[in-house]
């Protein structure tokens, strides 16, 4: 299993609702990866599927942490 460096909540896809002022759900949050998931009513709304703030993904790369979670890098000249 990957270190916690690696999880959802540090993911920049990983939506804790914190931002739109919502109430979270525990740990739990929504990932924004891909998009919604289509339902098989018409009238249906598309979903996030539900995420745990400490479960990962085969998606992690580096790439996508959150700016404060990534690993400051030094410029260097050429």
């Amino acid at each position: 299993m990957p270190d916690n460096s690696s999880n959802c909540a540090s993911c920049r896809f990983y939506d804790d609702h914190k931002l739109n002022g919502a109430a979270t759900q525990n740990d739990r949050g929504l990932c924004r990866f891909n998009p919604p998931v289509s339902q098989p009513d018409p009238q249906g709304h598309g979903l996030w599927p539900v995420v745990a703030a400490d479960d990962w993904c085969g998606h992690f790369s580096p790439q996508y942490l959150h700016a404060e979670s990534r690993p400051s890098q030094t410029m260097r000249p050429v």
